[in-house]
């Protein structure tokens, strides 16, 4: 094996590890509008998350803060709640893809969790999405059978991510369990269009021996997300009309 491989022992993937994704972006209507931007994304294994010693944990930290349920509980915790909400029994394993708290700023537009029992087999998919005015939501997507490699699902969008789209369509969602690269993608679709699709993907990654040496490769991994989204914003902006944001109740 070499180090552009993940190792992967009877359906057991190795972690942590880093994927160098490609993240692409396609706006279909009212405009065209298409982007791509690479990514390092960290896959990590939520029961033995990567830790460094202080202060060099400024770089790197994996923050339940930053994902869903209470910010006081552990990431694991807040996945067995979310899960045993939808009458599924604790994984075994749960996988998270996403990028780390880095100098302060941790954000993620979407972070991926696999769960999976003790035989390695795959019973749910987590897609939490973040937009950047700090909502969050969770779409669960199980296997129609156990031993399927990738979820389908068609889910209601629930999330005010876009500020050019309202809240209103479904997202046909794909997502592949990780073996030796990533495949994940969604599509909006509204009144039956396709309207908006977004993909995150990777060849290959890096398994990681020393988190804070990997950490200092990839600085401020969620800074340089969210300025990237700022950018595409702006560039829409001149060109569509601004749909209000809901009001939180």
């Amino acid at each position: 094996m070499t180090t552009h491989q993940l190792e992967v022992t009877h359906r057991r993937i190795v972690t942590p590890a880093v994927f160098r994704t490609t993240i692409h972006h396609v706006r279909h209507a009212p405009v065209h509008h298409e982007f791509s931007y690479r990514q390092p994304m960290w896959l990590v294994d939520v029961d033995a998350l990567p830790q460094v010693a202080r202060p060099f944990d400024l770089l790197l930290r994996f923050d339940a803060r930053d994902h869903l349920g209470d910010p006081l509980a552990t990431i694991r915790a807040n996945v067995d709640a979310h899960l045993a909400d939808a009458g599924i029994e604790r994984p075994a394993r749960v996988l998270m893809l996403a990028n780390p708290r880095s100098l302060g700023h941790g954000f993620n537009p979407i972070t991926v969790f696999w769960c999976s029992d003790r035989d390695g087999v795959l019973v749910a998919v987590v897609a939490e999405v973040h937009n950047t005015y700090g909502g969050r939501h969770c779409y669960l997507v199980q296997p129609e059978r156990l031993g399927q490699d990738a979820v389908d699902g068609a889910l209601d969008k629930e999330l005010y991510v876009s500020p050019f789209f309202p809240v209103d369509g479904r997202y046909d969602m794909r997502v592949a369990e990780p073996r030796d690269g990533l495949d994940v993608a969604i599509a909006l679709r509204r009144d039956g269009a396709v309207v908006f699709e977004a993909s995150l993907r990777a060849e290959a990654a890096t398994a990681v021996r020393r988190p804070l040496v990997t950490a200092l490769r990839h600085p401020a991994s969620s800074w340089w997300v969210t300025a990237r989204i700022r950018v595409q914003g702006i560039r829409l902006w001149r060109r569509l009309p601004i749909v209000p944001r809901p009001v939180r109740t």
